[in-house]
């Protein structure tokens, strides 16, 4: 059975954690390994279905649960502190809507039903505390040596923006950033997140590939528009990750389709096909096609991300199936099992 809206199988992404059949009557308890509040209905509906179709059971009680679960990262990495998964976003290039994805993938993570926490490494240009209306915002310490994370719409969020002045210029080479982002990882009091979004900074230079080496990351995800130019830094990208060993989840067109504001015409200004070609060059899922509306521009730079200004329309319910999407990919990796083992320790008597 594939599940809806995700493109995979049940089997996958998920399990049949209990069936029982009794003449008409049927109990199944579904247990899926990413958040989906939003597919739940249509899940149990297809399930109710079959079961009506093949066993001719016309009493079906369905109930999903979700468990979402650690998965590995790069070899020799420990998993940071109270979060599950951390999840790169990262784009070969600036100007192709990075840092609006990630926190709209955020907060459609958290809408399905997750724990999620975002970092904005972007250190030269830090824009999340804008996008999620706490600029003016500092972290508080109870120690004098971690951060508490601020809240935003139910994220955790941290960013080099709440530690210096909106006008101030990070002047810093490269080993003072790659230091930056490892203290705010480190020294950030992270509480059972699912995931972390860290909002990587453009480009694949020295301080990307470090970032990248030194980071625990379950996966990532590039994000391009369909413009030949953006496609060609966002291959770099990819490679980037894979020469690191970190999973590529996946591939994010933005700015897939214009919507004309004055009578909904939709033209795919940046071209077309251009993520699909992508993801298929490189064996990898077309994760989700968001479109370019102005509506998106104008919600981010109020402080109010689409999926919270108008979770109901077409923009909101894009990141939000594309979040799933990114997600169940998470969800068919291998897990991480080091936390169930005892550390074993060799001392000299």
């Amino acid at each position: 059975m594939i599940v809806p809206g995700i493109g995979h199988p049940l089997a996958d992404v998920g399990r049949i954690a209990e069936l029982s059949i009794d003449g008409v009557k049927a109990t199944v308890r579904v247990e899926l390994g990413f958040p989906a509040a939003g597919l739940v209905d249509a899940l149990e509906s297809q399930i109710r279905e079959l079961l009506h179709t093949e066993y001719g059971a016309s009493d079906v009680s369905v109930v999903t649960t979700t468990k979402i679960t650690a998965h590995t990262v790069q070899r020799n990495l420990k998993r940071l502190a109270g979060v599950s998964n951390i999840v790169a976003v990262a784009s070969g290039k600036g100007g192709v809507g990075k840092s609006t994805t990630a926190v709209n993938l955020a907060l459609a993570l958290a809408g399905e039903g997750a724990r999620v926490g975002i970092l904005d490494a972007d250190i030269y240009g830090p824009s999340i505390p804008l996008m999620l209306g706490v600029a003016s915002e500092r972290p508080t310490s109870d120690d004098g040596q971690s951060l508490n994370p601020l809240s935003a719409y139910g994220l955790q969020v941290m960013s080099i923006g709440f530690l210096i002045d909106a006008d101030q210029p990070m002047v810093w080479r490269g080993p003072m950033v790659t230091q930056a982002l490892n203290q705010m990882l480190q020294q950030t009091r992270w509480t059972d997140l699912d995931y972390l979004i860290v909002d990587m900074p453009p480009g694949t230079g020295d301080i990307q590939l470090t970032l990248s080496q030194q980071v625990p990351v379950s996966g990532a995800v590039i994000v391009t528009t369909p413009q030949d130019i953006a496609l060609l830094d966002a291959r770099k990208g990819l490679q980037m990750f894979r020469k690191v060993n970190v999973p590529v989840l996946g591939v994010v067109e933005n700015m897939s389709t214009h919507i004309c504001t004055q009578c909904g015409h939709e033209e795919p200004l940046f071209g077309s096909g251009g993520g699909a070609q992508m993801a298929a060059d490189y064996d990898v899922e077309l994760l989700g096609q968001l479109p370019l509306d102005l509506r998106i521009r104008q919600q981010t730079d109020g402080g109010q991300p689409s999926v919270i200004a108008e979770p109901d329309e077409g923009p909101a319910q894009a990141y939000r199936m594309t979040a799933r999407r990114m997600a169940a990919r998470l969800a068919m990796q291998g897990k991480d099992y080091s936390a169930r083992f005892p550390k074993i320790v060799v001392e000299e008597t």
